[in-house]
């Protein structure tokens, strides 16, 4: 090297430093001054921080040392996900919420960190849950505290909320639907739907508020606005109950149907058929080709690709059908097309009376039966299986760093995601959280994640349930 040309001997160490980990660069800086100096090079650390994620909110650091700012992201940030990976005590904290005096019938975050844009200063999180106690409480979990707790109703039924309007939907036993202000509790406006079980599907079109109510009679009812205004009602599965509703990525399609007979398909709708429905024509409706639906979930990566688990002709046997959905226009008319792209026979246990459904990416999918887990691509090959637990799983979470099991045995299962040999995604099982003792307790029911808490709900013996939250720190 020509030592008479320093900046020529930095070029060259920065580009030689681009292959090192992030330890290792911490490591060379130690050696002499010059290499010090360009290993806090602010584009090395910008660098590695987006090659490791795909979106980084510097500004969640705050300060004014814009030189250090990528570098201290990067040590934050992983040391963060080293923490949540290991799972060791000391690295989180367990808070117990109780409250509620009955079953708690779904939870869900209000106000919570993104995996995909995560803020690493934001220390709070605001979690809801609904009970066959008639209440709706709102929760800091950080802080163990309860927020708030809507009046006693008849037992609500289902959960869902609008994270950003900040609103909570809940539906009871009557069919009463409400609406509810996230940081105050304060009723906003009801709908009566006259059927004991509702499914709830939240979605916007256009920066335009919809809520769709399958109900206990096969039909769907879709509302407008936070006054709950009734814009369209259509049968999709006469006398069985509605408990399939999705809405595409590109919200031009839902999904609607019922796991309950064998013999009927789930239906594809078009959107603004149901948002803004026209007197003088018919809803744009299609059925999906295959029956005995079982599960199904849309593929957040594409804008309507749609994988359904379901029965097949040899009794007891399931497959995995992928679709993509479409619309044709033609001279006189416009319809629905639903072609199938991929199909595969599952190894899943006959018995398995639940199964769980989450897609990842474009090209893997996480399925729980029984007391398994697995990850499929949407080629149909296994590239993972677990037995982690020894009981049924109930409910799982899946997002872009972890993956999360709930299960009967009274422990949550963490895994984590990480590149294969190969360049695809793998699953690596980390450790269990317990959830206290079976003498108080008969397992865990539903989880849900941010990026870096996890909260999921115990069913207790005497009837009252109990929220469990773990917060990580960094």
């Amino acid at each position: 090297m020509d030592f008479h040309h320093p900046q020529l001997i930095g070029d060259c160490l920065i580009h030689i430093f681009t292959f090192l980990s992030g330890d290792d660069l911490i490591s060379v800086s130690t050696v002499c001054k010059d290499w010090h100096e360009v290993a806090e090079t602010p584009w090395l650390w910008r660098r590695m921080c987006l090659q490791r994620w795909s979106f980084c909110n510097l500004a969640a650091l705050g300060g004014d040392q814009v030189t250090l700012s990528w570098k201290k992201y990067f040590q934050q940030r992983s040391h963060l996900e080293k923490n949540m990976t290991e799972g060791r005590s000391g690295n989180y904290t367990c808070k117990s919420l109780r409250g509620h005096t009955g079953r708690v019938v779904g939870l869900l975050y209000l106000q919570g960190n993104s995996h995909l844009l995560p803020d690493l200063s934001k220390t709070s999180a605001i979690v809801c849950s609904a009970s066959t106690d008639g209440t709706v409480r709102a929760w800091d979990i950080q802080n163990g505290e309860s927020l708030w707790c809507s009046p006693v109703q008849s037992p609500l039924t289902g959960i869902v909320a609008d994270e950003k309007e900040e609103v909570i939907i809940t539906s009871d036993s009557t069919g009463l639907i409400k609406t509810w202000q996230g940081q105050t509790g304060q009723e906003l406006a009801s709908f009566s739907t006259a059927s004991s079980h509702c499914t709830l599907l939240q979605y916007n079109i256009h920066n335009n508020w919809f809520l769709t109510v399958g109900t206990g009679q096969g039909s769907i009812c879709t509302l407008a606005d936070l006054t709950l205004t009734k814009k369209s009602s259509l049968m999709v599965c006469d006398s069985f109950k509605v408990n399939i509703l999705l809405v595409s990525p590109d919200k031009k399609w839902i999904v609607a149907g019922t796991k309950e007979n064998d013999d009927l398909s789930l239906k594809v709708i078009n959107g603004e058929s149901l948002t803004s429905p026209s007197e003088d024509e018919d809803f744009l409706c299609q059925t999906v080709p295959v029956p005995g639906c079982q599960a199904a979930v849309f593929i957040p990566t594409q804008p309507a690709r749609l994988a359904i688990i379901h029965r097949t002709e040899l009794r007891g046997n399931k497959a995995l059908t992928v679709f993509d959905v479409s619309i044709k226009k033609m001279k006189y008319k416009t319809e629905i097309q639903v072609q199938q792209m991929e199909s595969f026979p599952l190894m899943l246990n006959h018995y398995s009376s639940q199964i769980l459904l989450e897609a990842k990416n474009s090209n893997c999918i996480v399925l729980a039966a029984g007391d398994q887990l697995w990850v499929y691509s949407l080629k149909g090959v296994v590239l993972a299986n677990f037995k982690d637990h020894i009981m049924p799983i109930t409910s799982i979470c899946v997002d872009s760093f972890r993956v999360v099991t709930a299960s009967q045995d009274l422990s949550l299962r963490v895994l984590t995601w990480k590149n294969g040999k190969d360049g695809g995604l793998t699953l690596e099982s980390q450790y269990q959280l317990l959830g206290g003792s079976h003498t108080m307790s008969r397992g865990f029911t539903h989880v849900a994640c941010d990026y870096v808490s996890i909260v999921a709900s115990v069913e207790g013996n005497n009837g009252k349930d109990v929220l469990k939250a773990y917060s990580f720190t960094s």
